[in-house]
């Protein structure tokens, strides 16, 4: 199957294979069978959760395994992967040997997408950052969507928007590096690059790797699109010299941006009064970054400056990023377990003046957790509690330097926080690990992290 011409590609009666049974793989599967094409979706875990969804898909005509891949994956004009296979993997490399095209569940969708395109990347801050222009970007005339990296996937809302079009949408992707490895002609018409710290070193083995993943975002970007990047950020500064794009900075401390901030206010691009930091709900200097990012990319997108300050001081954050959970004895509860990575935990540690019990742990992404030491120093870190497989090596990292507790799981960590905590600290999930060892994502983590804290309230 030929896919070099974005405008040339027809998968009406081809044979397309879907690799994964998460939720981007289902949504491809489905938008692929809607546009004609024989779909076989196979997932190498077998679970109760598999055979249902099997059983479901066998409904639309799209058949599948579960438990292993079968040659049958072969038989296919095109493989659809998702975004938790990398590109070395034997699969892969297996279809690029057989002659397939192989393409991410990002690429696939973007070829039957219509409407206009917004996509945001980092290695921190694009979860709240999507959901902040989420918000700004639902007017009369304009109906922003939120999918990609935020569990919805690309597939379904371009499937929703072809069976019954809104001519008002706009796509509000949040773009992980696992998504751009296996992109060709992905387009968006607004990039935003929020930072690049070091992530996922296990999967893309170098920083430059990684770096490079994320600045494929806009490499298919024209003279009519925009760029907007983060000019605080270092590995930033220089990515997008002599870009086709139209390029725009912001920035919290250089004056060459739309936005400029001093000790009170954010001001806007005539150096009008914007919004003063008091009436920021979201803490933490990184949201302040967030916020006027997102405030950069509305502005040129033509929305007025009026209806921007308005959500942005309406804005209360997103679940999983610093949320508040609860109070009990004067110990507030916050939920972090967005943070995947060290760089986040830093950022969440700044974010409170008031003494710390940090729970840290689950799987390492190839973190050195060493890189810590000198933040909860600063930050006031009281106890250190780790739980999970990084647990030893999180503890050795910390050697003597801050007391610690390992712990087997969360829910043993939550309620030793519990016990550790007085009157006036802060219990701060922030794992800086992949949740992987014990949830199937950072939401679950983040849920069952909020009931277990919530039976504390009942226990005496």
């Amino acid at each position: 199957m030929d896919i070099q011409n974005k405008n040339n590609i027809n998968i009406s009666g081809k044979a397309i294979s879907i690799i994964g049974l998460g939720r981007s793989g289902i949504a491809a599967a489905k938008l692929a069978q809607h546009h004609g094409a024989q779909v076989f979706i196979s997932d190498a875990s077998s679970s109760e959760l598999n055979r249902h969804t099997l059983n479901e898909l066998k409904l639309l005509n799209i058949s599948g395994e579960e438990g292993g891949h079968s040659d049958r994956i072969y038989n296919a004009d095109l493989l659809v992967i998702s975004p938790g296979v990398p590109k070395d993997s034997r699969v892969i490399l297996k279809a690029i040997k057989c002659g397939i095209p192989v393409v991410g569940e990002i690429e696939f969708a973007y070829w039957f997408s219509k409407f206009p395109i917004i996509a945001v990347t980092g290695s921190n801050g694009k979860t709240t950052t999507v959901n902040i222009l989420g918000k700004i970007f639902k007017t009369e005339t304009i109906h922003g969507t939120i999918c990609g990296n935020v569990g919805i996937p690309f597939s379904q809302e371009v499937l929703a928007d072809t069976i019954n079009p809104d001519l008002k949408r706009v796509y509000i992707l949040e773009i992980s590096s696992f998504q751009m490895e296996s992109i060709y002609h992905f387009h968006p018409n607004y990039s935003l690059f929020l930072n690049i710290t070091p992530d996922h070193l296990d999967r893309h083995g170098t920083l430059d790797n990684y770096i490079h993943c994320k600045l494929r975002m806009a490499e298919n970007q024209t003279e009519d699109d925009t760029v907007i990047y983060n000019q605080n950020d270092l590995e930033l500064q220089h990515a997008f010299v002599n870009h086709k794009s139209k390029v725009i900075p912001f920035s919290t401390i250089h004056q060459s941006g739309l936005f400029r901030m001093n000790e009170t206010k954010i001001y806007g691009p005539d150096q009008e009064s914007f919004i003063g930091l008091s009436q920021i709900k979201i803490p933490g200097q990184h949201n302040i970054e967030n916020i006027i990012a997102a405030s950069t990319l509305s502005f040129e997108f033509g929305i007025s400056l009026s209806h921007i300050s308005k959500t942005v001081s309406e804005f209360t954050g997103v679940e999983h990023r610093l949320e508040y959970v609860t109070e009990i004895d004067g110990v507030t509860y916050i939920n972090d377990s967005k943070a995947t990575n060290l760089e986040s935990v830093i950022v969440a540690l700044s974010s409170f003046k008031q003494p710390l019990i940090l729970i840290l742990g689950g799987r390492n992404k190839g973190a050195d957790f060493h890189n810590l030491l000198p933040h909860t120093k600063v930050n006031q870190v009281k106890r250190v509690i780790s739980y999970g497989e990084a647990r030893h090596e999180i503890t050795d990292s910390f050697g003597d330097a801050v007391r610690s507790e390992s712990i087997l799981d969360l829910r043993d960590a939550v309620v030793t926080a519990k016990n550790l905590a007085s009157s006036g600290d802060v219990v701060l999930l922030s794992p800086g690990c992949a949740s992987f060892d014990q949830f199937d994502h950072f939401e679950e983590r983040g849920k069952m992290f909020k009931n277990w804290v919530k039976e504390l309230e009942w226990v005496k």
